[in-house]
């Protein structure tokens, strides 16, 4: 059994997530318990594989707040901060064509076309309520599947003397 439990691989309870039919294979997969505590150290995973794999360079920044954004909106709003529940993350990388992140939860999904805009009227004075903003920010696609319950980005990198990524 692995020391690190956000590792561990149940796919009864945890799907394995499907990558679209274009070329990608899957190349990292992580299920992590339903609580905060789970996030940063798989996140932090995530960016080491980015690293390694050199994939969407100068854009760490991004994919990080994006990836932490999405397992937090898993965990708290899917999961309903329940460590029995769980949360899959996979991730797929490639040089050429950037990354794919799939974050998916046990939860019921939701709309994001009815999630209210944080930068428009008294929205902007809530504590919270930013990170699906963000996400849409930060990553070159964003679609969510299973009725809102998996969120899929895209990063694509910027390439060499390009000067800005594509959106």
């Amino acid at each position: 059994m692995s020391d690190e439990p956000e590792a561990n691989h149940t796919p009864s309870q945890a799907p394995g997530c499907e990558f679209d039919a274009d070329g990608l294979t899957l190349r990292f997969d992580a299920v992590i318990a339903g609580e905060a505590a789970a996030i940063p150290p798989v996140v932090d995973r995530i960016m080491a594989f980015v690293d390694e794999m050199r994939c969407a360079e100068g854009q760490e920044f991004e994919i990080r707040l994006a990836v932490s954004e999405a397992l937090a909106n898993a965990v708290i709003h899917g999961c309903k901060s329940d460590p029995n529940l769980q949360v899959r993350v996979c991730v797929e990388c490639d040089p050429a064509r950037g990354m794919l992140i799939v974050v998916r939860d046990p939860g019921s999904g939701f709309d994001p076309t009815q999630v209210p805009s944080p930068v428009v009227g008294e929205q902007i004075f809530r504590g919270g309520g930013r990170g699906v903003y963000l996400i849409n920010q930060l990553m070159d696609e964003v679609r969510y599947t299973r009725g809102g319950s998996e969120i899929r980005m895209r990063k694509r990198d910027a390439g060499p003397g390009t000067g800005e990524r594509e959106k």
